[in-house]
């Protein structure tokens, strides 16, 4: 046993060792090929920090990332505040987390959890439980951005493994929490209602196309992923089922205590925050004027007025929510730094004075020119895919349809010029693998259920089937469509 704890001690030290000298020591590479010197040196500290996040935790080794990013010159420690705890979706995730919190402290999540644990069909198998519970985050997805999502629908879950007497170490746990955080990723593919990556794709791309044409092209390969996601986790995870005792769910619905002011109020001001994020993006092809209004104040306000009027409403001369309390108790914060992290990070790649995208755009770009039509299919398809799961999707829905459409145009290609674009959309929201990839990603890697490891294995073999699945089915029904 003592030879075994030391072990692990060396194996420590050697890790760390490494990753520091990736991190602070990458960017002394001279030049190569058209890299500067910087760019080899956030390649470095993407790495090392990835390498850190996979075997050591999540905590210290994403302030390593932001204090090595600060020496990156042309970057600096001013952007690397700016781009983390200074961006506007760690502010969003901060202030939903203390909304939630509040909406937790209330009956109200136990009553959805309870609600939904006592549908007949999905108690006559624990395996159709965790099939509709994931059904039910795709179907709001569709419509609801997927971090603002996963936000709302984690403590509703974790309400529903307390219900259940079920562990958050148990494997059930974390197919729920996996199957959560995937089922959103996929949705944010399926439509371009409230998703921004397909539309930045096509606006990358110059391209008009109908919002049911972009549905017909991703809505079908997404349910096929969603299915085979769900068979994918049951068939590798092997959750015992069993656990999962039905029995008493139903007292449980009469012991709960009768909605009061506070809960109400409560409820109010969280429905208000959902208005505000959801419905405003719905008027975006209605009476774009009242979009663009709502859209200049960001997913941030919402919470951010929720918060506020939560510490300010008092109720039996008590504040619905001290705000103390909530930063203590309501905020995972292991898994904000690492968001922080992931922010600078795909702020520091998407910099033009480091040059790692410019290089991407006319190396890849002058390589590709002379590839017959399929070839480029899979390429831009890999690309978008692989690239979405190590870093931003805004950045990979950008980069990769920039490149696609200037070559396709180019070169008179045979290849459906929208038809790949909407893949490259859809391709980027597919984020499962890495914290990196999105900001609830990051969430789950840190959570009690899974950890980094855990979603690079699942995600990295969900990244390889959606890829598949747009290849075989998004692309000939592009073709049908365009």
């Amino acid at each position: 046993m003592k030879t075994k704890l030391k072990d692990n001690k060396i194996f420590r030290i050697i890790i760390i060792t490494i990753c520091a000298i990736f991190c602070f020591f990458g960017q002394l590479i001279p030049p190569i090929g058209g890299l500067s010197s910087e760019a080899i040196g956030l390649i470095f500290i993407f790495l090392g920090t990835l390498i850190l996040w996979l075997t050591i935790g999540i905590d210290w080794p994403s302030l390593l990332c932001l204090f090595a990013l600060g020496f990156i010159n042309s970057f600096g420690f001013s952007k690397v505040i700016s781009s983390s705890f200074g961006n506007s979706t760690f502010a969003f995730l901060l202030f939903t987390f203390v909304c939630t919190y509040a909406l937790s402290k209330t009956s109200l999540i136990k009553r959805i959890a309870i609600t939904f644990v006592n549908f007949k069909l999905a108690r006559k198998s624990g395996y159709l439980f965790i099939f509709f519970f994931l059904l039910a985050s795709l179907i709001l997805g569709l419509f609801i951005s997927p971090t603002v999502l996963f936000v709302v629908l984690l403590p509703i879950l974790n309400e529903i493994l307390e219900i259940l007497n079920i562990d958050k170490k148990d494997k059930i746990a974390k197919v729920l929490m996996l199957g959560l955080g995937f089922s959103v990723s996929i949705s944010s593919g399926m439509t371009p209602i409230a998703h921004v990556f397909p539309v930045l794709a096509l606006n990358a791309a110059g391209l008009n196309v109908s919002t049911f044409s972009y549905i017909g092209v991703a809505f079908p390969a997404g349910l096929v992923i969603f299915i085979l996601m769900y068979f994918m986790l049951i068939i590798l995870i092997r959750p015992n089922t069993k656990k999962i005792n039905f029995e008493n769910i139903s007292k449980l619905k009469e012991e709960l205590p009768k909605l009061n002011k506070k809960d109400i109020i409560t409820l109010i001001i969280f429905l208000i925050v959902l208005i505000l994020w959801i419905v405003p993006s719905l008027f975006e092809y209605i009476y774009p004027p009242i979009y663009e209004i709502f859209n200049k104040y960001t997913t941030f306000m919402p919470p951010l007025l929720g918060t506020l009027l939560l510490c300010v409403i008092h109720v039996n001369n008590e504040p619905l929510i001290k705000i103390d309390e909530a930063f203590k108790k309501g905020v995972p914060w292991g898994s904000l730094i690492m968001c922080a992290a992931t922010l600078a990070l795909g702020e520091a790649i998407k910099s033009d004075s480091i040059g790692l995208i410019t290089f991407l755009q006319n190396y890849l770009g002058s390589s590709f020119k002379n590839l017959p039509a399929i070839a480029l299919l899979i390429i831009f398809t890999l690309w978008a895919g692989i690239q979405t799961n190590l870093s931003s999707n805004m950045i990979t829905a950008t980069l990769v349809s920039t490149v696609a459409s200037t070559i396709l145009i180019s070169t008179s290609s045979t290849l459906s010029l929208e038809t790949t674009i909407c893949i490259i959309g859809m391709m980027s929201s597919f984020a499962f693998a890495t914290p990196p990839s999105m900001p609830h990603i990051a969430i789950i890697s840190a959570s009690e259920s899974c950890t980094t490891k855990d979603t690079l294995i699942y995600g990295s073999i969900l990244m390889i089937i959606s890829i598949i699945i747009a290849l075989v089915i998004s692309y000939p029904l592009g073709l049908v469509i365009f």
